[in-house]
């Protein structure tokens, strides 16, 4: 690929010598209209270059400790991550259904389909993308808006193995599909991309989990893509679950594509990560469509934890319902940004959108922006944000029926967030979130 490198950040250059060897390699396995999907979204990445804090979007994420890391490409590695218990990862032994992926590499050895209903095809490789036809080739990367997200493009260029799931018309799914990505190395940091693409046909039904851990203490960076169609009257649930590494990078697209009366909840859950970015958003395309976005976060030390998220409806009589909760300890930090845009034509629109965040030292900090763009006149939207400590008169209430402080604390803190975890209808799932928040919970008493 021709182009002037001159005026290029080195960790730009970096990947960009890692894309040369990477598409040499594949030259002989790559259909053509992937081969130019790369192509496209590399030259993306060249001219957009990694944000920075002068970036509006990324003002309160620096990405320094990022950019300063030289990464080396998953692909080209023979590294794997050590062999890990995944029932033990993700508490969960009941999905008949699910695709591991190492590095971001397929690993047939440690999935299991089970038996799927008649047309489900699930399926992660590579070279699946030879075969498909137009439905594939069209889908892929049209809904993630890699134009001007740098590292949906960076995705898309250095895709490999595909988490594909399709369901027909009218399949209804009794147990969840789990797409499970572990990471991390024994020797040089690595970075992978995982991608995923859920398409979902009229009137069906499922719960799609994606879980993205990695080995312990591990410098690695996880750059992660999720497309999920809606087709009409289709009902999905999904649920991110994000348990990386203390060490790790991770960011992450989920984008959600809604047709006329599909119902979608999504709830993502990040526990672990030094640096986190989450962009999750949903466009509500067709009339009468319903979108839930949930989003808990339990951050400790020094994580910094991004959930930028955007809800655009495009139809009428469409609703939305967004609830996303932190808890904050140490010097940890976070960021809530959520944007509820309605367009002209979205009237009828009902949208809430609310942010709230517990701070359980002096020294957590929270930047939260909610916005609403509305440019319809027969709408209800609100949206609201609170940032806040443990209520005294709460704990002293509770101490004065016998219950000891550092437990009172605990009680009132597991209550916030029990408004999202409820909502969590795989126990697994729910379970890990529970259990993790107990745990730091009382790691935190047994040092004051």
């Amino acid at each position: 690929m021709n182009r002037n490198t001159a005026e290029l950040a080195p960790e730009q250059k970096s990947y960009l010598s890692q894309f040369d060897s990477f598409v040499r390699r594949r030259a002989d396995r790559d259909p053509s209209w992937l081969t130019e999907k790369r192509q496209a979204a590399i030259r993306r990445f060249a001219r957009l270059g990694f944000p920075t804090t002068r970036d509006e979007a990324w003002r309160f994420t620096s990405l320094a400790p990022l950019r300063r890391t030289a990464f080396a490409h998953a692909g080209a590695s023979d590294s794997r991550p050590s062999p890990v218990d995944l029932d033990s990862l993700t508490g969960d032994n009941s999905s008949a259904c699910r695709l591991v992926f190492l590095n971001a590499r397929f690993s047939p050895e440690h999935s299991s389909l089970g038996e799927l209903p008649p047309g489900v095809r699930v399926q992660g490789a590579g070279e699946l993308l030879n075969g498909q036809g137009p439905s594939i080739r069209e889908a892929l990367g049209r809904y993630a808006g890699d134009e001007e997200e740098v590292f949906a493009a960076l995705n898309m260029a250095f895709l490999q193995d595909i988490a594909l799931v399709r369901l027909p018309g009218n399949t209804v799914m009794d147990q969840p599909i789990h797409l499970h990505f572990h990471s991390g190395s024994a020797g040089e940091p690595l970075v992978s991309h995982p991608r995923c693409l859920v398409l979902a046909g009229a009137n069906s039904q499922a719960r799609i989990v994606e879980t993205y851990s990695g080995a312990p203490d591990s410098l690695y960076f996880t750059n992660a893509v999720t497309e999920l169609v809606a087709g009409e009257g289709a009902v999905i649930e999904h649920y991110k679950l994000q348990q990386e590494s203390l060490r790790a990078f991770h960011i992450a697209t989920l984008q959600f594509h809604l047709g006329r009366s599909a119902t979608v909840s999504a709830h993502s859950i990040s526990l672990g990560g030094a640096l986190v970015r989450n962009h999750v958003n949903a466009v509500l395309d067709g009339e009468g469509a319903e979108a839930t976005l949930n989003g808990f976060s339990l951050t400790t030390g020094r994580q910094h934890v991004d959930n930028h998220t955007s809800i655009e409806h495009a139809k009428p009589h469409c609703n939305s319902f967004e609830l996303y909760k932190g808890i904050l300890d140490d010097r940890s930090s976070g960021v809530f940004n959520g944007r509820i845009i309605v367009r002209p034509h979205a009237q009828k629109t009902d949208s809430k959108q609310t942010n709230q965040n517990l701070l359980l030292s002096e020294e957590a900090l929270v930047n939260t922006n909610p916005q609403l763009e509305i440019y319809a006149d027969d709408v209800k939207c609100t949206h609201g944000a609170t940032i806040g400590q443990l209520d005294a008169q709460a704990v002293f209430y509770l101490q004065s029926r016998g219950i000891g402080r550092e437990a009172a604390r605990q009680l009132l803190t597991f209550a916030f967030a029990n408004d999202v975890a409820s909502q969590i209808r795989i126990e697994p799932i729910r379970a890990r979130l529970e259990k993790t928040l107990f745990h730091r919970l009382a790691e935190k008493g047994s040092k004051e």
